[in-house]
């Protein structure tokens, strides 16, 4: 139907979805302005809603950009601790070897 690159937005699909709908109403307002006589104001009404709803899809925050922002800060904090964890072993004083249980045949 569109490029791939349109596929996987999901802003694009939803966006895409909600002016289908828009035009469908479109649609069925023909006829109906004509038995009401409303005049402009049900056409206005699907197009200010679906411009609201197109609007609210745009200006959202990309879910995904957050996840990978709080994934990027976790992985410093994470880099952070091992680097002190390496500062204190290595300033850490050097001790004996343990020794080691060896056994014996005592029966």
């Amino acid at each position: 139907m569109g490029h791939k690159s349109n596929e996987k937005n999901p802003k694009v699909r939803a966006t895409e979805t909600i002016w289908s709908l828009a035009v469908g109403m479109f649609a069925i307002c023909i006829p109906l302005v004509a038995i009401t006589e409303s005049g402009v104001m049900l056409p206005l009404l699907v197009s200010l809603s679906a411009g609201g709803g197109t609007a609210a899809v745009w200006l959202a925050p990309d879910k995904r950009q957050q996840e990978e922002a709080d994934l990027a800060q976790t992985v410093k904090t994470l880099e952070e601790r091992v680097m002190n964890l390496e500062t204190i072993y290595v300033s850490l004083p050097d001790t004996a070897p343990p020794l080691l249980l060896t056994e014996t045949d005592e029966n």
